[in-house]
């Protein structure tokens, strides 16, 4: 149906048109992002000091006249720096986030994520997944979204896991000082796993996921660190892993994912050692859809129709909570799966942290 021209409110419409071409250019900067990253071109400025596309193409190995032209996509985007004369440079603040793996807000691994989750055939299966409501597991995904996944939750679980959310849960610092038993029931890779068993050890540390090559990273990763006596990871989903009692069992980000949370958590509770404590790490959300209506709820809605809600109905139930679920959708979870106890623990700009007890 045809539009009226005269009926448009012109401000309305250049606002619009002003978010269309910031879209279009972020859809086209995505890639070459990743490709820079791959190829070390953020490492090699890294100095912080001004480089001329030639010296940058010369340090990495690549062709002057395409660096240039990535280097204007990256300053007309803020993600690097044009100081004049031909001349590019990383800030501080761009190293943190482009160059440096181990800053707190290293980016690079969402970038990588939603590259992976976005690849053609990842986008014909959920094509599909729309028109049947069969989903997309996550194990059908390329091993980018994988290892992107965990490459982009590290930097903030580092910060804050052992430094402000453990200590947030009533007595449980104190039991795994003392030398308890903890479980991360959907553990990806591993870094959650890894990152407690180096602050308590004296406990002994479970790692469970159903994505057979995430476990085998992990076991690598734990075997790296000289952590295998003391942490395990095995193939199992969050409705038959065992191994209990524990005094905590962990979810990272992945609880919204589960085609059965209810279940799950049900589950959790018979693994539980008295008083033991459920710590559910979930993306940062207000329960009404219209306060997440803003640049951090449209990263992790658009990232839940790609990934979470698929996931999530690709199994048994189906539930979808969505990565926007919310505490009133979580608790209610936790209350349907027997959980007497529910609060709200810690939360940072991205993460809010749950303490469930029986």
């Amino acid at each position: 149906m045809a539009v009226d021209p005269g009926a448009l409110d012109e401000g309305a419409l250049d606002e619009l048109m002003a978010r269309v071409v910031t879209d279009l250019g972020a859809v086209a900067l995505a890639p070459l992002l990743t490709i820079g990253e791959r190829l070390g071109l953020f490492r090699a400025m890294a100095d912080g000091e001004p480089v001329t596309s030639a010296e940058l193409g010369k340090r990495t190995a690549t062709v002057e006249r395409n660096v240039r032209e990535w280097l204007s996509a990256m300053a007309a985007s803020g993600y690097v720096t044009y100081t004049g004369e031909g001349r590019f440079r990383l800030s501080p603040e761009q190293v943190a986030a482009f160059a440096d793996e181990d800053s707190p807000v290293c980016v690079l691994g969402g970038f990588q994520a939603f590259a992976a989750a976005a690849r053609p055939e990842a986008r014909d299966r959920l094509e599909r997944a729309f028109l049947s409501g069969h989903g997309v597991g996550w194990h059908e995904h390329h091993q980018d979204l994988f290892a992107g996944t965990a490459r982009f939750f590290r930097p903030g679980y580092a910060l804050h896991l052992v430094a402000e959310w453990l200590p947030a849960l009533d007595g449980v610092v104190d039991r795994l000082k003392a030398g308890g038993k903890a479980a991360d029931v959907g553990c990806g890779l591993g870094h959650s796993t890894l990152l407690m068993a180096n602050a308590f050890p004296a406990s002994r540390f479970s790692g469970f996921d159903y994505h057979v090559s995430s476990i085998e990273t992990a076991r690598g990763l734990a075997a790296e660190g000289g952590l295998g006596e003391r942490v395990t990871f095995e193939v199992a989903g969050g409705k038959d892993f065992g191994g209990g009692p524990y005094d905590l069992v962990a979810y990272f980000d992945c609880l919204h994912d589960m085609g059965d949370p209810v279940g799950v958590l049900a589950h959790t509770r018979e693994q539980l050692a008295p008083d033991g404590a459920v710590m559910l790490v979930e993306p940062f959300s207000q329960d009404d859809v219209a306060e997440n209506l803003n640049p951090l709820g449209r990263a992790f809605y658009a990232a839940s129709s790609l990934i979470c809600v698929p996931a999530s109905q690709s199994q048994e139930v189906g539930r979808a909570m969505g990565a926007q679920a919310g505490e009133a959708r979580t608790r209610e979870v936790a209350d349907e799966a027997g959980f007497g106890r529910f609060r709200r623990a810690a939360e940072t700009p991205f993460n809010i942290i749950y303490e469930a007890r029986s």
